[in-house]
């Protein structure tokens, strides 16, 4: 039985132009036995938890995750012990109201020493815009000012942003285009960064879901936001709650207001996020797709422009992990080496699968009433 598990893993391994215990950056080398069991067993779990227990090694993860989605392996592992796990999905609200704050506490509130030492100087945590960049800070700012210019700022607008993680986004609207922003997270130590980085800016940070928004603004009579703009937290919100969602950025928005969505997208619609990454880096997640984002907007906005720049993540990603890998002498006082390795997992895993464009980053331009004489696309 053992030697057939152990076969059928090194022919589908083969498929995609990876050989076990082979010379290539992309062959996987065996450590321990019960490897080919367990991936069989767990599927994807097996696989990223495997490696975090030091099972199984490779030179380059990202180049092997490319091929293995690129060949789509990962739909020929058995998922049957998964079976509960899926069919829970349809049942149970993992984005309700209740576990928001989950994600914060469990990925984004670990440790700002640690985003310090991996992102750009402006701590932007999303896909950067590498049209025109040379490195990661040139390729955050343009993607920050590419928002601004498809939102098409003015003076003395209002405008809201949310899940504003560190505040860069809001930090660099006020003080580029001297717009008034709102920005909300689930994530404490967001909220203080955001507070001290965006001191003496007309900048407000808040620890808040937005299911919150439309009370607060009746409450306070806050007047109606002229922008809103959501960049990496769409992933979070799941498709149980993608209706009121966009329920709630339609109520807060004026009647000629713009919103601009930028998530991740994927190719097929699913309902539950892959069993390893919600369990180990963001818990309570969804990637979304074309057909659930455009069901929950029906009836609500206009799409104005849907602009694909998913390879793009790819090279963002590589250049988190060279951070990572760089400073990790500083990062590891606070982190043990099992955490090294699901970071390096999660990182250079999430690049392949970008590179393979098993899934994509959309920024997603949307309107009340349609724009006047039409909407001009920025790239």
């Amino acid at each position: 039985m053992k030697q057939t598990t152990e076969n059928f893993i090194r022919s589908i391994l083969n498929s995609a132009g990876v050989e076990i215990n082979g010379s290539g950056e992309a062959d996987i080398q065996i450590h321990h036995p019960d490897f080919y069991r367990r991936v069989i067993r767990d599927g994807t779990l097996g696989f990223g938890e495997s490696y975090m227990d030091g099972w199984w090694d490779v030179k380059k993860m990202d180049e092997l995750i490319y091929r293995v989605l690129y060949a789509s392996l990962d739909e020929k592992v058995n998922r049957g012990n998964l079976f509960f796990y899926y069919l829970g999905s349809l049942f149970v609200n993992y984005g309700k109201k209740s576990r928001a704050y989950e994600v914060g506490l469990k990925h984004y509130d670990i440790g700002n020493d640690l985003f310090r030492n991996m992102l750009d100087k402006r701590m932007a945590y999303s896909c950067g815009y590498w049209k025109d960049a040379q490195n990661l800070d040139e390729a955050q700012e343009a993607k920050l000012d590419l928002i601004c210019r498809k939102l098409d700022l003015k003076p003395g607008m209002k405008v809201l942003d949310i899940g504003c993680g560190w505040g860069s986004f809001c930090k660099y609207a006020a003080e580029k285009y001297d717009v008034e922003v709102v920005g909300i997270t689930v994530s404490k130590e967001q909220v203080d960064y955001a507070l001290a980085d965006c001191k003496g800016l007309n900048v407000k940070i808040k620890l808040q879901d937005y299911r919150d928004l439309c009370k607060e603004i009746l409450l306070a009579k806050e007047k109606l936001f002229d922008r809103g703009v959501s960049v990496g937290m769409f992933e979070h919100v799941v498709y149980k709650n993608y209706r009121t969602y966009m329920n709630t950025v339609h109520n807060i928005l004026k009647e000629n207001g713009l919103f601009l969505l930028h998530t991740i997208g994927a190719n097929i619609s699913v309902h539950a996020n892959e069993p390893w990454s919600n369990k180990y880096i963001f818990p309570n997640s969804l990637v979304p797709s074309i057909k659930q984002i455009s069901g929950s907007s029906e009836g609500l906005f206009v799409m104005e422009d849907w602009h694909n720049f998913g390879a793009h993540y790819d090279k963002t990603l590589m250049a988190w992990f060279a951070n990572f890998e760089r400073n990790w002498d500083q990062i590891k006082l606070n982190y043990d080496e099992r955490f090294y390795r699901m970071w390096k997992y999660y990182l250079l895993s999430s690049a392949g699968s970008f590179r393979a464009r098993n899934v994509q980053l959309w920024q997603i331009v949307f309107s009340k009433k349609g724009v006047s004489n039409g909407y001009v696309s920025i790239r």
